[in-house]
């Protein structure tokens, strides 16, 4: 912390997870989770439905209340590595997100966090709201709160390349497949960091020797155990990547299909590729825009 002017925080056990920016001259309690991290798109990346899903499942329970475990919920997850303009773009919207909130209670120091998150909930859900709660909307400026992160939502999405409309199953799906790519990759070497210039001078030469080994738990090692194997069998391989298209009934790029089979990821996506290339020219998927194909037979 010493260089920053600001961290993130969450709460440990809380009914929603929410994460805020503290000042750095202000020390946390042992009830808070701590982020050494002082760039917004990183609390951005946090505050979407992707982590929050990824920290829900990974995370235990204090009677009917999450509780965020950093050794499962942050250290094993895969961010995003978007581009420098949607990098920005997330930073906006975590930015606006902290301060809106930050405003909120200062105009209103009788509204709390948990109280707007409650009537956003309710919102979300389509649920009757009572006159309190109308007034914690107008107040609270709810429906901004909501349409920030239903932009961040989108905006996370997009910078792993995946619809913005995916079930919470096929979140944790993609993201388990995700974390064993990425840890391959760390095992030989190239390492995503989050905060460079900390973390290089640092660990760059642990790296390769200690990534690779996430204990992601049964619950969600199971999901890559029950995907089918990618075909040895360059002409099974075709026939494999259309059954899946079939199965899933929507446009899928090489990436996407490359997660959809047992420890996939590069090691198989320009095999996969190649074999796209193969039933395009042949009549049995469509190819669409943005390198997605589709079945012929579930369009």
């Amino acid at each position: 912390l010493a260089s920053l002017d600001r961290y993130i925080v969450t709460v440990e056990t809380s009914q929603h997870r929410f994460f805020t920016f503290l000042p750095s001259e202000v020390i946390p309690d042992n009830r808070l989770v701590c982020f050494a991290e002082a760039d917004a798109w990183i609390i951005a990346a946090l505050s979407s439905k992707t982590h929050v899903t990824w920290a829900l499942k990974t995370g235990g329970l204090l009677e009917d209340r999450p509780i965020y475990t950093k050794t499962r919920g942050f250290d094993p997850f895969p961010f995003p590595d978007p581009d420098e303009n949607l990098k920005a773009q997330l930073r906006a919207l975590g930015e606006e997100l902290d301060a809106t909130r930050k405003r909120v209670q200062a105009e209103h120091p009788d509204l709390t966090l948990t109280g707007l998150y409650n009537v956003l909930e309710k919102i979300r859900a389509g649920a009757a709201l009572t006159p309190a709660d109308e007034d914690v909307k107008q107040r609270g400026r709810v429906l901004i709160l909501k349409e920030l992160h239903d932009q961040i939502d989108a905006a996370t999405a997009q910078a792993y390349g995946w619809p913005v409309d995916l079930t919470d199953e096929e979140i944790l799906e993609r993201l388990v497949a995700l974390n064993a790519e990425r840890a391959r990759e760390e095992a030989a070497g190239h390492v995503r960091w989050l905060r460079p210039d900390y973390q290089i001078p640092r660990f760059a030469k642990e790296a390769k020797a200690t990534t690779g080994d996430l204990d992601l738990g049964e619950t969600v090692v199971a999901l890559d155990k029950g995907l089918p194997d990618f075909p040895k069998d360059p002409y099974e391989a075709p026939l494999a990547i259309e059954r899946l298209l079939i199965a899933a009934g929507r446009p899928m790029d090489a990436a996407e299909l490359a997660r959809g089979f047992k420890r996939g990821g590069k090691r198989i996506e320009q095999r996969i590729t190649q074999a796209l290339t193969t039933l395009a020219r042949y009549g049995n998927i469509i190819a669409l825009d943005g390198g997605r194909y589709a079945s012929r037979r579930a369009a």
